[in-house]
């Protein structure tokens, strides 16, 4: 495993009437088992940038590279988890994490037992049978995270996966992906717009610039885990990231 590295990055986006310029000059190092957290004002290109990492978008300028190897598409090493669940519906719950694997050309048998692992990591594997029907929303996104997982990617992108959930569910799956994380190793570079959950979860906080969007700001986040969310040292980070939002407009933050 290794590094993301973004240097001078832009995307602009065209039509026949008009042009934007979605992200300009964005540079970020991400390392190996890190969990990265990416803010910014609506509109910013936080989803785009994810889109650019995971090779379903192209960028215009600059560079992207995992491992000193150009992203020029999708691939293995990246999986994606997305704010709609974006299962299957006529595909079990094993079916719907089977799928990458099976689309690589693993025998079934094969995928079916990593696809069991991934499912008793995330609680889910009494629900195998199931269909996302059948599920709640908590439970339909530990199904695209194990999904995710068993294609044992280098690099997790996430959505706003939690968006879409009530209060109690998000920060329980808030703690459950934090102890997949451990267990897995894997590097995670997750969307949101909560201030809270960014604080909660991650080792960095990346702030974006309103549109066109780049990295005004990288906060470390050195408080051990588990966190609480009442600490003093949270709420300070907290007040400072909020602070940021409001004059993410302004170019003399540093």
């Amino acid at each position: 495993m290794g590094e993301l590295v973004i240097k001078n990055l832009s995307k602009k986006f065209s039509n026949r009437d008009s042009e934007f310029t979605a992200l300009v000059d964005l540079n970020l190092t991400v390392k190996d088992g890190e969990f990265i957290t990416i803010l910014g004002p609506s509109g910013c290109g936080k989803t785009t940038l994810l889109r650019i990492i995971a090779g379903l978008e192209t960028y215009t300028s600059g560079t992207a590279t995992l491992n000193g190897e150009l992203i020029s598409g999708p691939g293995p090493k990246r999986g994606m988890v997305f704010q709609e669940y974006s299962l299957f519906p006529w595909k079990t719950v094993i079916g719907n994490v089977m799928f990458g694997l099976r689309m690589q050309g693993i025998p079934k048998d094969e995928a079916e037992a990593k696809s069991a692992v991934y499912l008793e990591l995330v609680g889910l594997s009494e629900f195998k049978n199931s269909y996302p029907y059948e599920l709640s929303g908590g439970m339909k996104q530990r199904v695209a995270i194990a999904r995710a997982l068993a294609n044992q990617p280098e690099i997790i992108l996430m959505d706003e996966p939690f968006g879409a959930l009530d209060a109690q569910t998000r920060n329980n799956l808030q703690k459950e992906l934090l102890r997949i994380w451990e267990e897995e190793k894997r590097t995670i570079i997750f969307v949101t717009h909560s201030v809270d959950e960014a604080v909660f979860l991650s080792d960095r906080i990346i702030i974006l610039s309103k549109r066109p969007g780049m990295v005004k700001k990288e906060i470390e986040i050195k408080i051990s885990r588990p966190r609480d969310r009442t600490r003093p040292e949270e709420n300070q980070i907290r007040n400072e990231v909020l602070r940021l939002l409001d004059t993410t407009s302004d170019s003399r933050i540093d």
